[in-house]
């Protein structure tokens, strides 16, 4: 497919979440196409102890993202990548854009594990007008061939030292960058001015990075972060809060 914008998520990462809204608000502007690919924290965290290196929900978030990812691949396949945009935007939704329920009593562990469940899946599926039965995938390891294919084509374009979202901008000649990440959506009349600072950015041949660890929870209903409220800051390192670098 070629497209004026190759966007590699994980369905579970916030802040990829929060930037790809941001792009739709300027795709429906310029009418870009975009080409919705998958990058995976479980995959690239591969051989990472989470028990050492993360907080102790961030296993079962990423495990879960990587199964989400399987039903995608095989959405993919089945349907073409034209299901990518509705069947993201609905994972996204119902993960980030949803508050918790006041009588849900699962800890955040199993919020987390949840995600990757026929009972979180099926019913996004039916959603978006898919079939039920490709949260078959949730299970099957052989999707992440093409998972990790796609992965490591995304870190092949920035480095390995990112998180996620990873852009390129007009592939296949243009660069691609982690990020940028932001907490905050910006209004519609901004989001076009804020996509043209990077993309000049982006456009520079010399440009690297541009970057601070400390970072506002972003302003998603799965926070308890409003728009009209300034999420708390944390400080992150190398796209996630690792315990050590």
């Amino acid at each position: 497919m070629d497209a004026d914008i190759n966007f590699y998520f994980d369905p579970v990462c916030p802040f990829a979440w929060m930037t790809s809204k941001w792009v739709r608000q300027v795709q429906a502007q310029r009418r870009y196409t975009v080409d919705w690919r998958f990058i995976s924290l479980r995959l690239i965290n591969a051989q990472v102890d989470y028990d050492v290196h993360f907080p102790p929900e961030y296993e079962a978030g990423h495990t879960a993202g990587l199964r989400l990812l399987r039903v995608a691949a095989r959405a993919r396949a089945e349907y073409g990548r034209q299901a990518m945009a509705p069947l993201y935007a609905a994972f996204g939704s119902h993960i980030f854009d949803t508050a918790p329920g006041s009588d849900n009593h699962r800890s955040e562990v199993e919020m987390r594990e949840l995600r990757g469940t026929r009972e979180f899946a099926e019913p996004i599926l039916a959603e978006v007008g898919l079939p039920l039965e490709l949260a078959g995938a949730l299970d099957d390891e052989s999707w992440d061939i093409e998972i990790q294919q796609e992965t490591d084509e995304a870190l092949s374009l920035t480095g390995r030292d990112v998180g996620t979202p990873i852009i390129h901008f007009e592939p296949p000649t243009g660069a691609a960058f982690f990020g940028p990440v932001i907490s905050r959506l910006p209004h519609e009349d901004s989001a076009v001015e804020l996509w043209d600072h990077v993309v000049a950015l982006a456009r520079f041949p010399g440009f690297a990075e541009l970057k601070r660890s400390l970072r506002e929870q972003p302003q998603l209903a799965a926070f308890g972060v409003d728009a009209s409220t300034v999420g708390e800051q944390e400080d992150w390192h190398g796209g996630s809060r690792r315990q050590k670098k």
